[in-house]
């Protein structure tokens, strides 16, 4: 009879996680496109970080916390983590990503109207990835502008899935490390705190390129939502295939590879009793 609660806990920290971490994340991208409340990518950058470590914080010991899909994947793979517990909880941050966009929508929809009408920017047509990138993500980084042929020359698809792939194994790697149970309790304790200033650096340093999204969920939930709220099919084209390859496919990679590449620097790490003996 036990397992029906654990199962809610899980579906419900995975959700709210996700939600809160797309709620603040992509909140801080609105800000900054719309309003220019942030001024340069490091803000951005902070603020994403900052709201991963209080999702993580919030709903560590509901669900462990993974909230992104690329990470439970990694974990399934690497970690044990149950193989029938996946679905479920790619379930669980899918919908919170969503229904974070569609609150976001909300707050935002005036000063998205203001902000299309100031641009010319028209809904749903080419080159409205200028306004949409506040939900998905795009490359390289329009930065609130159409993106032209010279600026996709720049980022062709190849780097982007480059980027996003070493973007995700890193942190990946960051979060394998932090979470080995091996470490120190405060290390455990500062593990939010960490994977969220790891993001950070991971952000401030690629979001030009791709927006640095590392996550399936916060890419495609949002972009999915902004297809339904008046974008279309211009979400799924600006970049051709790229949405799938790019923002799916390519963290997917990435966090299986960073999870592997701890996997065997764990292995080959000596014990703490070989290792004193070697400095004695």
């Amino acid at each position: 009879m036990r397992p029906r609660p654990f199962l809610l806990g899980w579906l419900v920290g995975e959700f709210v996680g996700t939600f809160l971490l797309v709620l603040l994340g992509c909140g801080s991208v609105c800000t900054a496109v719309l309003t220019s409340a942030q001024l340069g990518t490091f803000q951005v950058a902070a603020l994403w970080g900052s709201g991963v470590a209080l999702a993580i914080f919030l709903t560590a010991g509901l669900s462990g916390a993974h909230l992104n899909p690329a990470i439970t994947l990694a974990l399934a793979v690497w970690r044990g983590f149950p193989w029938g517990r996946v679905p479920r909880y790619l379930a669980a941050q899918f919908g919170g990503a969503f229904i974070a966009s569609l609150l976001l929508f909300v707050v935002y929809g005036g000063l998205l109207d203001a902000y299309e009408k100031r641009e010319s920017i028209v809904r749903g047509a080419p080159g409205s990835e200028a306004s949409a990138m506040v939900f998905g993500e795009f490359f390289p980084n329009p930065h609130g502008r159409p993106l032209h042929e010279a600026d996709r020359a720049a980022v062709p698809p190849s780097t982007a899935f480059l980027v996003e792939t070493l973007g995700t194994a890193l942190l990946a790697l960051v979060i394998f490390a932090v979470s080995d149970p091996k470490n120190p309790p405060v290390v455990h304790r500062l593990s939010p705190l960490l994977i969220g200033l790891a993001l950070t650096v991971l952000i401030a340093l690629f979001s030009p390129l791709t927006m640095a999204a590392f996550n399936p969920a916060r890419d495609l939930a949002p972009r999915v939502f902004s297809s339904f709220a008046g974008w279309g099919k211009v979400v799924f084209t600006a970049n051709g295939p790229g949405w799938l390859t790019v923002y799916v496919i390519a963290p997917l990679v990435g966090a299986i590879t960073g999870g592997g590449v701890y996997q065997v620097l764990r292995a080959v790490r000596p014990a703490p009793a070989a290792s004193a003996a070697r400095t004695s």
